[in-house]
């Protein structure tokens, strides 16, 4: 996927991205269906692909950056089973001053399978935290001022901080 994403058109990173899949028996737990930690490795894939299409990834390369996932949350609804075929929807789904966030929905012909939400951090070779607006600096015509995060998502980062202050308790 990632070798042919160099050849294929160009996309813009700010538009939903859509990638189409089948689901191979590698994928596939003892159940039947992809195993839970499949979507996520899958995921991955199809942020990098869309990451180079849209010239994002040779920019944060050049700067020597890269995303670390700082955070997932997954939702499932209905299982994918072998040969199926089935798309990713992938989309921004904003930023605030550290982290960005990225929704994957998982579709078929019968319906939304899963939803996806991951948070991402970029930082750079030597460890410095490098935030949305540096990196949205990189990518010509962005509208860097634009903090745009859903309710969903505060509501998903107030839980998780909740969550690490009765861990560290």
């Amino acid at each position: 996927m990632m070798l042919t994403s160099w050849f294929k058109s160009a996309v813009d990173v700010f538009e939903p991205f859509t990638s189409k899949h089948i689901v191979w028996p590698t994928d596939l737990d003892l159940l039947g269906h992809i195993n839970n930690g499949r979507y996520f490795t899958i995921t991955d894939n199809v942020r990098v692909e869309m990451m180079i299409r849209a010239g994002l990834w040779q920019a944060i390369r050049k700067q020597k950056f890269y995303p670390v996932i700082a955070g997932e949350m997954a939702q499932f609804r209905k299982p994918l089973l072998p040969f199926q075929r089935y798309e990713i929807i992938t989309r921004f789904s904003g930023w605030d001053d550290k982290f960005f966030y990225v929704e994957h929905t998982f579709k078929s012909k019968r319906g939304v399978h899963a939803l996806l939400m991951v948070k991402i951090r970029i930082i750079s070779d030597s460890e410095k935290r490098i935030s949305p607006k540096e990196m949205l600096d990189l990518v010509p015509d962005a509208n860097v001022d634009a903090i745009n995060v859903c309710h969903i998502v505060d509501k998903w980062n107030e839980s998780s901080m909740d969550h690490w202050q009765q861990l560290s308790r």
